[in-house]
């Protein structure tokens, strides 16, 4: 085995789960144990496992129960259950929600290795190995939030299923789908990325499928396009959601024909590619008015990941500032060692709305600017001001934009979403999902509720 699988061993019987962790490690699992389904939990926040072996009949939180918790905070993480009651109607029970294997104790040790060595082999993704991270080693993160992300997409990596990344701006999508395609079968043939709101209609097009000789004017030659350029390997389309509608119709038949037509040909040429897109807009809101055809949509969003954003994983701004404060040395100035701990305090308490891309524009700027090893506060302070004082995008001004004006509509109504409905010149189903895109709550700005809750 090259690389060991890692089992969360639970059991509220410390003479078993002790001997039970001999065994596996023997066989060359590493192990990490637990003495009730509360601490397997508090477990799972440490350390990501390949597989979790429970006993069934535990005080407290029973087998089943973990599993319930594990399901939602770990989804797909295989679970094996041990019992000394064995009865077929709980392992029935627990197959049909999930379980993946219901063993008898005292467990044969073939048929226990056997059940786990299935396990792993159904939920490894293509090419990856169990307790190889390899894949992923360009996203930074000891956050629960993006490792529950990482395991869903490990996961899906051993399919073809296309995959839709979303999330904020600077989150890390082609990062993200870039680690898919490393976790994938197709990790040794062509990973290629196309931005879709960054090209003319007619330019996208040619880009995508190729063009012929005369297509249009100024093709002087045949060009090949990113599908066949991709062709065995994978195809991110960031920003999917600014693909033109006519675009967006030739990519729905080439998705169901697996066949692409360059611009100006009458010859269809097959392709066989895995295509993951990306995008922060709200694509629901897109396809209700018109900008984003539904059957494409479906076809895209097969699996849908969700980025958090930086906000979301503070725990993780110290830990990428020091990784990119060394790469951005490295290239500029090798005698800048890192940041001061006041310095990192205040990285780690700021409110990151461009998020890791807008880190790397303040650690870049940090270094630049240093004539000491280390960076001090001021630094810091003088960069994130500069960079709140560049001009926005227009979506993220835009965004900012809504979110000012929601919260204060919803201040002025004291929460009433009738009335800011009403103000805001919305009906209240679009309201809501207006609200929902800026995780905004309407029950913190009524009358008694929390004020520094109200962002």
């Amino acid at each position: 085995m090259k690389h060991a699988a890692h089992v969360l061993l639970v059991d509220d019987d410390a003479s078993l789960l002790k001997l039970l962790g001999m065994r596996l490690e023997s066989r060359g699992y590493k192990v990490t144990t637990a003495e009730s389904g509360r601490q397997a939990l508090e477990r799972l926040e440490q350390v990501r496992p390949d597989l979790v072996l429970s006993d069934l009949r535990m005080d407290e939180m029973d087998g089943l129960a973990l599993f319930h918790q594990l399901q939602k905070r770990a989804p797909g993480l295989p679970v094996i259950i041990l019992t000394a009651h064995g009865s077929i109607p709980d392992a029935v029970s627990a197959t049909r929600q999930g379980v993946f294997s219901f063993l008898t104790k005292p467990v044969d040790r073939d048929e226990l290795f056997s059940a786990i060595d299935d396990a792993l082999s159904q939920t490894q993704g293509g090419s990856v190995e169990a307790g190889d991270d390899s894949w992923r080693s360009a996203i930074i993160t000891r956050s629960p939030q993006m490792e529950r992300v990482l395991e869903q997409a490990r996961m899906v990596a051993g399919s073809d299923v296309s995959v839709l990344v979303t999330g904020p701006s600077g989150s890390g999508k082609e990062l993200m789908a870039n680690a898919i395609h490393q976790a994938s079968s197709r990790a040794d043939k062509p990973f290629v990325a196309i931005n879709c709101g960054a090209l003319p209609e007619q330019l996208l097009e040619s880009e995508l499928f190729g063009h012929a000789k005369g297509a249009f004017t100024g093709a002087i030659s045949q060009h090949e396009g990113l599908f066949q350029a991709a062709d065995g390997g994978t195809l991110f389309l960031d920003e999917i959601g600014d693909m033109p509608l006519p675009l967006q119709v030739k990519l729905l038949r080439t998705l169901q024909d697996g066949q692409i037509r360059p611009l100006g040909s009458t010859a269809s040429i097959g392709i066989d590619v895995r295509i993951i897109s990306a995008t922060h807009r709200d694509l629901d809101r897109a396809m209700s008015e018109g900008d984003f055809r539904e059957d494409l949509y479906y076809r895209l969003n097969v699996v849908n990941l969700r980025l958090p954003p930086l906000k979301e994983r503070a725990e993780d701004v110290p830990l990428l500032a020091k990784y990119l404060v060394t790469q951005a040395a490295e290239r500029h100035k090798p005698f800048v060692k890192g940041f001061s701990p006041e310095a990192l305090n205040l990285l780690a308490s700021s409110a990151w709305p461009g998020n890791v891309r807008q880190l790397v524009n303040v650690v870049e700027q940090c270094v630049a600017l240093t004539s000491s090893p280390i960076i001090p506060e001021a630094l810091v302070s003088q960069a994130l001001v500069a960079e709140e004082n560049a001009l926005p995008s227009f979506n993220d001004a835009r965004a900012g934009f809504e979110r000012s004006y929601l919260i204060k509509v919803l201040k002025i109504t004291e929460g009433n979403v009738t009335q800011a409905a009403r103000i805001a010149g919305r009906n209240r189903t679009d309201f809501y999902k207006l609200l929902g895109r800026h995780d905004l709550e309407p029950g913190i700005f009524k009358p008694g509720a929390n004020a520094e809750e109200m962002g």
